[in-house]
């Protein structure tokens, strides 16, 4: 099996851990963070936590990979700003797409993290460092921009362009031909409907408390 060294400690690197460790050819060896996060904390599923300032003196290039287990913070910056650095260091960037994803292209980027039934329908391009977490329709022809982060339940329409380093939220829905500008927010259950400009925040309403108490709903 492959050696794989994982960049991250929190939620998504012990996620990245499961997926890799159980679905994929991998074998998780290590994980990483920079020197000042580790702390007091020096194992992770009984695997050592390395400094990543001089990993590469212990796991040397040729014979381990690296995945980068960061969420989207800063909208996306963080996990962008660690990716390059793993690969300033010289190892190759792992992927993992679930086996139990519906897969109908071959254009996916480095450090993918494609989780189970998401459906990706002919023709899509998927860029670096794209996360694509559990249920989304990526319709056919789209084109997902590097360091983006798209949640579930999402439905991407056909021919569809996303901008590089998009967060878009659970239940949203973009219907067909639009171009999605870069450092998009789009909320959870946002609908958009037409091109959108970069750096730009879409949020659907919340829906409203009602005045009526639960403890005075009747038939319920």
């Amino acid at each position: 099996m492959k050696k794989l060294i994982i960049f991250g400690i929190g939620e998504q690197a012990e996620m990245a851990y499961y997926y890799f460790q159980n679905d994929s050819s991998y074998e998780v060896v290590a994980f990483t963070v920079d020197k000042e996060y580790i702390r007091d904390k020096e194992v992770l599923f009984d695997l050592p936590i390395e400094k990543f300032e001089n990993i590469e003196e212990k796991y040397s290039i040729e014979e381990y990979e690296l995945f980068i287990a960061i969420g989207y913070n800063k909208i996306n910056k963080t996990r962008t700003e660690k990716y390059l650095a793993c690969k300033d260091k010289g190892y190759k960037i792992a992927s993992y797409i679930s086996s139990k994803a519906s897969i109908f292209t071959d254009k996916i980027g480095e450090n993918a993290f494609i989780l189970e039934d998401n459906t990706i329908q002919p023709y899509v391009q998927i860029g670096n460092n794209v996360t694509l977490w559990s249920g989304n329709h990526i319709g056919h022809h789209s084109v997902i921009q590097d360091n983006c982060f798209i949640t579930s339940h999402v439905v991407i329409s056909g021919a569809c362009n996303i901008g590089q380093n998009t967060f878009i939220g659970v239940n949203a829905t973009l219907r067909d031909h639009i171009k999605i500008g870069q450092f998009n927010v789009i909320g959870a259950a946002a609908v958009i409907l037409g091109n959108t400009e970069d750096n730009k925040v879409y949020m659907a309403t919340a829906t409203e408390v009602s005045r009526v108490p639960s403890n005075r709903l009747r038939g319920i």
